[in-house]
């Protein structure tokens, strides 16, 4: 299918020939024959004809691939799919979806065409981005009554700020303002696969800063990328229409929320940009667009086609009725919903997450104490995923604190930064992603270089771990020698200290979250000043310092893992009440029980803090 070279003349292909050449290849290369055929009956079955024309329309699309109504996204996707239908004379968008088009579609949609174009992989998130684009001059002006000052997203003066309401509109595609379409690295691979790329390049340029994509569109694709996020191989979004309804539906749009909040603020911005768009998704958010997958690969597969079905045969896992189903999330947690679990899969690869998390710890169920957390957790030997919650404490001269509050509070460094969020009492859930298993803490801390700590309410945000020091985790119970305990990351360890040495203040990290011992506050940091040296990152989104310390009103701890590890916790668990039924039963021979008892504790073998054995 390549290009012939010869010594003579000819004319450059059309650009109908080079659009059907490149679907060509990318059938040949990026579908099975049995996939393709699958494909071609499907399209038979749903496109429309139109003078002499076969296509699909966007109900069409959109009752095949089981959208919810209720989501409001169709005409969204259908925006993108027209515009990537046109790739890869993007001029040209937006294209009547036929076959060819379609092949474009879902080669690009389902990440396959890297099968082919490897120097474009990381240029499909523009191409994703000016498929939802529209600009400014098509937007509605919005109102300013109150005339306060209005700043963009990146937090500098703007001449508008956000009106509800945003309309499909056409793709971002016009050459003068978002750049010309063989600028793409995605472009010029297609081209050059073909040996066209002399002919159709011109130049380029960047995204104009007038392309944007309206906050409603967006919100309502996130609403569809969280939905699709646990989706498996032919696996139908109608098999989820439980999470649609309701309350299931309402936490769907709450989490889309804090997604969309680390673009913008929809109060004073119009949209995204690019800039924005291009430096946030690959650091807090690089899985994304990955339910785009199995969802559009229901292209590849027609219902009406089994070579190997027997009458004799199971029904498939995905065909059981939803009562058998395994569920995505077996454990009810305080904190811990389908929807956060979604966006967990956003930064951590779903098949680490749905079907396979156990709550471990919940300080509603097990009690907030470091004893009960250290009972739970130390003996689980895979990943774990810690998740707290809780309420934004205002300025303490602004109300009268407790005594257990004012006690927490005075083992912050005296300099406070202003809160990261916009209300006082606000609700804030922070998290920690740790591969390495929990440990007392003595003069090191624990963790990996894949150590995350996140936000995800009211903003969505990700610290990834830095090499600037090892910091990531603590767990230190108070004593004698360090009474500041905790679990902390991002700081560094407590030093045991001589009596009239004892520190009385907490040495905060640069990107640090922090809770005291008795788990009743946490503190989370975020010194952009300071520009690195913690063992975290700074965040991508919001470049200014802030800290926000809050009262904890939930606390759990998930599980990563499967059967195996849940068994080896369990023969853990065993071990250890058998070792401590052992010491509670020993007797010295005395005759005086409490006597035998007490020489036991002065030994340190049972009683004080200790959980009954160790197999170390």
């Amino acid at each position: 299918m390549g290009q012939t070279h010869s010594d003579e003349r000819r004319a450059p292909p059309s650009r109908e020939e080079v659009a059907k050449e490149l679907a060509n290849k990318f059938a040949e290369k990026c579908f099975t024959s049995l996939e393709l055929y699958s494909f071609k009956e499907v399209f038979k079955s749903l496109a429309d004809q139109e003078q002499n024309v076969r296509h699909l329309k966007e109900d069409t699309i959109a009752r095949f691939l089981e959208i919810p109504d209720v989501l409001g996204v169709s005409p969204v996707v259908f925006q993108m799919v027209s515009y990537i239908g046109a790739f890869p004379f993007l001029r040209d968008a937006p294209a009547v979806l036929g076959l060819e088009e379609m092949v474009m579609v879902i080669t690009i949609m389902t990440d396959r065409y890297q099968r082919v174009l490897a120097k474009g992989a990381t240029d499909r998130r523009k191409l994703l981005f000016k498929s939802l684009t529209v600009y400014d001059r098509k937007l509605p002006e919005p109102a300013n009554n109150d005339k306060t000052p209005i700043t963009d997203d990146s937090g500098a003066p703007a001449a508008s700020s956000h009106a509800s309401g945003f309309a499909v509109d056409a793709a971002g595609d016009d050459e003068n303002e978002l750049g010309c379409e063989d600028e793409d690295e995605l472009v010029l691979a297609a081209f050059d696969s073909l040996d066209y790329v002399d002919v159709y390049r011109h130049g380029g340029g960047s995204p104009a800063d007038r392309a944007m994509i309206p906050a409603d569109n967006f919100r309502k694709l996130v609403m569809l990328l969280l939905l699709a996020a646990p989706l498996g191989a032919q696996e139908s979004l109608s098999s989820y229409s439980n999470r649609v309804v309701d309350e299931e539906l309402e936490q769907l749009g709450v989490v889309a929320d804090c997604i969309v909040a680390s673009f913008l603020d929809v109060e004073r911005s119009l949209g995204i940009r690019f800039h924005r768009f291009n430096a946030i998704i690959p650091v807090a958010m690089p899985f994304i667009f990955g339910g785009f997958t199995p969802l559009f690969e229901h292209f590849l597969f027609s219902k009406t086609l089994n070579f190997h079905k027997h009458i004799d045969d199971k029904p498939a896992a995905s065909t059981l009725p939803p009562e058998l189903v395994q569920p995505l999330l077996r454990d009810k947690g305080s904190i811990l919903n389908l929807s956060i679990m979604s966006q967990l899969s956003f930064f951590i690869p779903g098949e680490s997450l749905f079907r396979k998390l156990r709550l471990l710890y919940s300080g509603n169920e097990d009690g907030f104490s470091m004893g009960g957390f250290e009972t739970k957790v130390f003996n689980w030997r895979a990943p774990t995923i810690l998740l707290v919650h809780g309420t934004c404490l205002p300025d303490e001269t602004q109300h009268k604190t407790t005594g257990a509050e004012s006690a927490f509070l005075s083992t912050l460094p005296p300099r406070r930064f202003a809160s990261g969020n916009r209300g006082k009492g606000e609700e804030v859930t922070f998290g920690v992603y740790l591969s390495q298993p929990w440990r007392h803490t003595h003069r090191e801390c624990f963790g990996e270089s894949d150590t995350l700590l996140f936000q995800l309410q009211p903003i969505h945000d990700v610290f990834h771990a830095s090499t600037a020091n090892k910091d990531y985790a603590s767990f230190t119970k108070s004593s004698a020698s360090t009474p500041i305990g905790g679990v902390s990351f991002g700081c560094p360890p407590p030093q045991p200290t001589q009596a009239y040495r004892r520190s009385s203040t907490i040495s905060l990290g640069p990107v640090s979250l922090v809770m005291d011992s008795s788990f009743e506050f946490g503190c989370f940091t975020h010194n952009y000043t300071s520009r690195g040296g913690g063992a975290f990152q700074g965040s991508t989104c919001r470049k200014f310092d802030f800290q926000d310390r809050f009262e904890i009103s939930s606390l759990e701890v998930w599980g990563c893992g499967g059967d195996e590890e849940a068994k080896h916790q369990a023969e853990r668990w065993a071990w250890e009440a058998r070792e401590a039924e052992a010491r509670r039963r020993i007797n010295l021979g005395t005759g005086d029980i409490e006597a035998d008892r007490a020489l036991l504790e002065m030994a340190g073998l049972i009683g004080g803090n200790r959980s009954g054995g160790s197999m170390m």
